[in-house]
């Protein structure tokens, strides 16, 4: 994405580098690529000046295709469904937004979602467009995000996640486990499954840890600490799985096989009982200990 761009309702431009082909223009190639848009919403696009060339400059219809050259174009959702939830910010400063997100909220543009995101309704909320997540969690799971705010002292706070040098903590409500002693740890190898937006343990070296363990212990269904050593896609869903306690309304992950899409409406009576319930980390800034908690529960 480019962040160079003006926003528009807080969402960036993406960028495409045209890829091989016979075609004679720009929009003949934009169609192509992208076939689940129609032609006539891409000509609607690029009527309405939201398909640029690299420089910035609107196309019109006519713009000759030339391999390799960068295009710029603003996603659109016809009828974007409003999540009707508000993220909280807990702390914001000039270098650091910490938010605390509600449930069916992405963090990021995806699929259906794109104004109705974390990340565009905090740049439209603060002002800022240099706002980057620094990690994400799942549009399912409630619960702190932490945001870049400034793009110089950037990738200090990269370096956290990536240097493991960041604790994350998080609530879970999932089936009781008494067979099982607390606290352990799940150490798998976790890769894309069947369809494609789920994930599975498979054979081979571990990739994803997380240790595990018990708060509270209510009848059939206890409270659980989870702590992701790693940040595999849906990791703790799939180790809580695994362990033969799925977390509750989990509909990608139950023991039995479900049949939900990712284009299902959402119940919003259902939400995934999964929380990203506090973070501790030394700030690379100012030296100081961090401590966020969320103010949201499970």
């Amino acid at each position: 994405m480019s962040r160079q761009l003006p926003l528009r309702h807080g969402v960036a431009a993406s960028a495409l580098q045209l890829p091989p082909g016979a075609w004679a223009t720009v929009l003949d190639c934009l169609y192509a690529h992208f076939p689940a848009i129609s032609r006539e919403q891409w000509l609607s696009r690029i009527e309405r000046g939201r398909v640029l060339d690299a420089a910035g400059v609107p196309i019109d219809a006519r713009t000759p295709y030339r391999l390799g050259i960068r295009i710029f174009y603003y996603r659109e959702v016809s009828s974007e469904t409003p999540v009707p939830f508000v993220a909280t910010v807990l702390h914001a400063d000039a270098d650091l937004v910490v938010a605390d997100k509600p449930h069916f909220l992405p963090v990021t543009p995806a699929g259906a979602y794109v104004e109705e995101t974390l990340l565009a309704r905090l740049i439209r909320r603060l002002g800022n467009p240099h706002l980057v997540p620094l990690h994400r969690i799942d549009r399912g799971t409630a619960g702190l995000v932490l945001f870049s705010a400034n793009r110089t002292s950037r990738s200090k706070y990269q370096a956290l996640f990536r240097n493991r040098q960041i604790v994350k903590r998080y609530e879970a409500l999932a089936p009781a486990l008494p067979q099982l002693m607390f606290p352990l740890t799940r150490t798998s190898r976790i890769e894309t499954g069947e369809p494609f937006f789920r994930m599975r343990e498979t054979v081979g070296a571990p990739n994803a840890e997380t240790r595990i363990d018990v708060i509270a212990r209510d009848g059939e269904t206890w409270r659980y600490a989870l702590y992701p050593v790693s940040g595999r896609k849906h990791q703790l869903r799939v180790h809580m799985a695994a362990l033969g306690a799925p977390i509750v309304n989990d509909d990608f992950y139950p023991v039995l096989v479900d049949t939900r899409t990712p284009g299902s409406v959402d119940d919003y009576s259902r939400a995934l009982k999964l929380l990203a319930q506090g973070v501790d980390f030394v700030d690379p800034i100012s030296g100081a200990q961090r401590h966020f908690e969320s103010r949201l529960t499970v």
